[in-house]
């Protein structure tokens, strides 16, 4: 990616990031006229977190989205298609409502779980370079059935009320968080993210074919390790606090090879920057919602995101049978 485009992209992304803070600003400034003191709580401790959270999910999306395509060779492939980010959704139900511990870190590590098994059992169902129908029909079956996990669960709990109190959660929401909760989301985050950049160069080289890079010195079974335990490990803890949300982790890479040549490697860094913005963006769609209606996020990406994704595969089929 060239520095013009980083910039570009850096500066949409600080651009989207303040609006999100600042918007509706003339509601803020009203406010801060009659109460400078409740004006900056509003501001630091529900509009911050909600756009550190958008910024840092997004981004998490983005560059484990680059990171599995780049894995298996197919664009198709990302955290919610693949299962990933339901399986993370049905571990943290589980924790939470089943074996009772609600506690953040608690749901973390039930959601990490949860993601990591599904990751591995997409690993054991389709293989290391699935074709596109056996990877879609394996990430359809493992979501369905964490899907069908979660419901029975939540039928399950203890709490009569467990469908009610999960119905947001599961549909994804950044609202009502707190710095804490952000803060606990973005470390595991950008750690992540930082491990998963180190590994640009073996994913570009997987590229050539796994003898190519093994040949080239990268373990291309360590590096398939390191993937879905980097990927289960961000992906679930920003589940765990913001829920579900889906579609960003396959339209932000796409848009970032475009920017790398076609390399998937190095499209992370710039696939984690358009995925923060695209999820920034969401939730400022969210915000247009008529006055009084909750608009779950995950509702805006998906239909967003799930057009793309069938011109997508209209695409690859139109390509294949030329």
């Amino acid at each position: 990616m060239s520095a013009r485009s980083s910039a570009l992209l850096g500066a949409l992304l600080l651009a989207l990031f303040l609006f999100s803070v600042a918007a509706p600003w003339s509601a803020m400034a009203d406010l801060m006229a009659q109460d400078r003191e409740l004006g900056l709580a509003v501001l630091v401790q529900l509009r911050l977190p909600r756009a550190v959270l958008a910024l840092v999910y997004g981004a998490m999306l983005g560059a484990s989205g680059a990171a599995i395509q780049a894995l298996f060779a197919n664009p198709l492939a990302s955290p919610d298609l693949t299962g990933t980010t339901s399986g993370a959704a049905l571990g943290a139900v589980v924790t939470a409502y089943i074996f009772g511990f609600a506690a953040p870190l608690a749901l973390s590590v039930g959601s990490i779980v949860g993601a990591l098994a599904a990751l591995a059992l997409l690993l054991a169902l389709a293989g290391p370079k699935a074709e596109t129908a056996t990877l879609l029909l394996s990430g359809l079956a493992i979501s369905a059935l964490a899907g069908a996990l979660t419901t029975l669960a939540l039928a399950l709990a203890p709490s009569p009320f467990a469908f009610y109190d999960a119905y947001d959660w599961l549909m994804g929401s950044l609202i009502d968080r707190s710095l804490p909760q952000a803060a606990f989301a973005a470390v595991p985050t950008f750690i992540c993210i930082a491990l998963l950049l180190r590994l640009a160069r073996p994913l570009d080289s997987l590229t050539l074919g796994e003898e190519v890079a093994q040949s080239l010195g990268h373990d291309v079974a360590s590096l398939r390790l390191w993937i879905v335990c980097l990927t289960a490990l961000g992906v679930g803890a920003c589940v765990a606090i913001c829920g579900a949300i889906g579609f960003v982790g396959l339209i932000a890479p796409i848009f970032a090879r475009r920017l790398t040549g076609g390399h998937p490697g190095r499209a992370i860094a710039p696939a984690a920057l358009i995925g923060g913005a695209l999820l920034l963006s969401a939730d400022l769609a969210v915000r247009l919602a008529p006055h009084g209606r909750t608009l779950p996020i995950g509702v805006v990406t998906a239909l967003l995101g799930a057009p793309f994704f069938l011109w997508l595969v209209a695409h690859m089929r139109w390509r294949l049978n030329r």
